[in-house]
C-alpha cells in the first residue's frame, strides 16, 4: 500500500517508536552520540515503571509511585511527536499518524512494546466487569487485585499463565506466591485452594531455576497444572475453561474460582502485524523480525527493534530492553556511517520473581538458556531478602536515575560497544 499524499509530512534521521523502557533509553544514548536529528513518536504523556505493578497487586506498593511524566525523560534535543502511530511503510521509509502525519526516515527504531489482546480469551473482559476478576497488566487493575485479596474470605484463587510470549513472564507466579503468603499469615491457608493453571510444561524454563520454584510451590501447597491453556471464562459462572496441550490435545476441563488472576494473550500493535516487518513465521503474534544479535532486520536494514516488540528468542523483560538498547544504539550509529554492525546482544534476561513478602528470588539467563548472573558475590539461586530490596526500591530508583537516562549499572557488565564473545563469528559473518 502507498502512504497517502497531501497531508502534512516530517522527516528525520532517525526515527524512534514508542516512547517507554527502550525507545528512552535509546534516544538518550543517540543523543549524547551526537545525532542531532532525533525524533520519538510516543502518545503518551504518562510513563510506566510496569514491573512494580506485582508488588501494587499484592499491596505493598502505592501505583501512583509507578507512574511520571513522559516529558521528564525525552532527552533535550529530541523532538517528541505525541501522535499514535497508523501504518508503517517501509519500503518508502515512512510512517503515517492516527492524525494523517506522514513521518519520513533514514533509520527507524522499533519500540513500541506489546499490545495486549483482552478479547482474546472470551469472557475475560466481562469476569473483569463483573470484580472477581483481575489482571496486574493494566495501571487500573492492579490495585483491583489487591482488593480481591483483602476480600478474599477462603475458596479457590486461580492464577493463569499463557503459552505464547507475554511481557514479564514471571509475573503470572509471582501475584500467586505472594497471594499464598498473603493468605497464610492471614489466616486463610486451611480454607483456600490455590491453583495455578500454566499453558507451559513446567513451572520456569531454566531447570536450575525452576528446581527453586518447585520447591515454592510445594511450600504453599498450590496445584499447579501445566499444559492448560486458557480458552474461555464464564463470568456468569465464575468458571474457567482450559484446553489440555499434549496427549491430552482436544479435551477441556472447566475449573470453578472465587477470584481470577488472568493475563491478556500478547501480541505486536496491530500495524506492525499488517506490515512487511512482521515476522512471517508467527504471523498471529506479528513481532518485528530482526536478528537476534544485532537487532537488525533482514529485509530492511535501516530498521531496527528491541523491547517487547522485537521477535528476538528472549524472554520480554524490563532488563532485556536495558540491555539489547546500548546495543542497537551502537548498530544505528554504526549503520548511520555506512559500517557493518558493532555490537551484539547476548540474550540477556533478569526475571525477578518474588516468592512471598520479603522473599526474591533473580533468574538471570542468557541466549544459552543457562544461568547468566551478573550480581558478583551474591547467591542470586536462592530466595533471598535484600533481593526482595532490590525488587523494592533498588530497580525502580535505578531505572528512574540512571537506566532510562542512557547509564549503565558499573555492575551489569561491559558497555555498549562490547560484543560478547559467544556472537562474534555470527557478525563477522555479516
Amino acid at each position: 500500500m502507498s502512504p497517502v499524499t497531501n497531508v502534512t509530512k516530517a522527516h528525520h534521521r532517525v526515527l524512534i517508536l514508542g516512547g517507554g523502557t527502550g525507545g528512552i533509553i535509546t534516544a538518550n544514548l543517540l543523543r549524547r552520540a551526537g545525532q542531532t536529528d532525533v525524533a520519538i513518536v510516543e502518545p503518551s504523556e504518562r510513563h510506566f515503571y510496569q514491573p512494580l505493578w506485582t508488588l501494587v497487586g499484592a499491596g505493598a506498593v502505592d501505583r501512583t509511585t509507578t507512574v511520571r511524566s513522559e516529558a521528564r525523560y525525552v532527552p533535550k534535543g529530541v523532538r517528541w511527536i505525541r501522535e499514535r502511530v497508523a501504518e508503517i511503510f517501509p519500503d518508502q521509509r515512512c510512517v503515517r499518524t492516527e492524525s494523517g502525519l506522514e513521518i519520513g526516515y533514514d533509520f527507524l527504531v522499533v519500540a513500541v512494546g506489546a499490545q495486549l489482546n483482552w478479547n482474546a480469551i472470551p469472557g475475560l473482559e466481562e469476569g473483569i466487569r463483573k470484580g472477581n476478576v483481575s489482571s496486574n497488566y493494566d495501571y487500573d487493575l492492579a490495585p483491583r487485585t489487591w482488593e480481591l485479596l483483602r476480600n478474599f474470605r477462603g475458596g479457590t484463587a486461580l492464577f493463569h499463565m499463557p503459552g505464547t510470549p507475554i511481557k514479564c513472564p514471571g509475573a503470572p507466579q509471582k501475584i500467586m506466591y505472594l497471594a499464598a503468603d498473603y493468605f497464610r499469615r492471614k489466616g486463610l491457608a486451611g480454607k483456600t485452594r490455590i491453583i495455578y493453571g500454566s499453558a507451559t510444561a513446567t513451572i520456569y524454563g531454566a531447570r536450575e531455576y525452576g528446581a527453586v520454584l518447585d520447591r515454592v510451590v510445594e511450600r504453599y501447597g498450590i496445584d499447579a497444572r501445566f499444559n492448560h491453556e486458557l480458552i474461555e471464562i464464564r463470568a456468569e459462572k465464575n468458571e474457567a475453561v482450559f484446553r489440555l496441550k499434549g496427549d491430552g490435545e482436544n479435551q477441556t476441563v472447566t475449573i470453578p474460582y472465587d477470584i481470577l488472576h488472568a493475563v491478556p494473550p500478547q501480541s505486536a500493535p496491530d500495524f506492525i502485524r499488517r506490515s512487511p516487518l512482521a515476522d512471517p513465521r508467527k504471523p498471529a503474534e506479528g513481532w518485528v523480525e530482526v536478528d537476534k544479535f544485532t537487532l537488525r532486520h533482514p529485509a530492511y536494514p535501516e530498521v531496527f527493534a528491541l523491547g517487547d516488540v522485537a521477535g528476538s528468542p528472549n524472554a520480554k523483560t524490563g532488563a532485556a530492553a536495558s540491555r539489547q538498547a546500548p546495543v542497537l544504539a551502537v548498530n544505528v550509529l554504526a549503520a548511520i556511517e555506512g559500517k557493518p554492525p558493532q555490537s551484539a546482544y547476548d540474550g540477556y534476561i533478569a526475571c525477578p520473581i518474588v516468592t512471598g513478602y520479603g522473599r526474591m528470588l533473580l533468574c538471570e539467563l542468557d541466549y544459552s538458556g543457562k544461568p547468566s548472573p551478573r550480581i558478583p558475590g551474591i547467591d542470586t539461586f536462592r530466595e533471598r531478602y535484600d533481593m526482595w530490596l532490590l525488587k523494592k526500591y533498588g530497580l525502580p530508583w535505578l531505572y528512574w536515575n540512571v537506566l532510562l537516562r542512557g547509564r549503565k549499572p558499573p555492575f551489569l557488565g561491559p558497555g555498549p560497544a562490547f560484543v560478547p564473545e559467544q556472537p562474534r563469528e555470527e557478525l563477522a559473518a555479516r
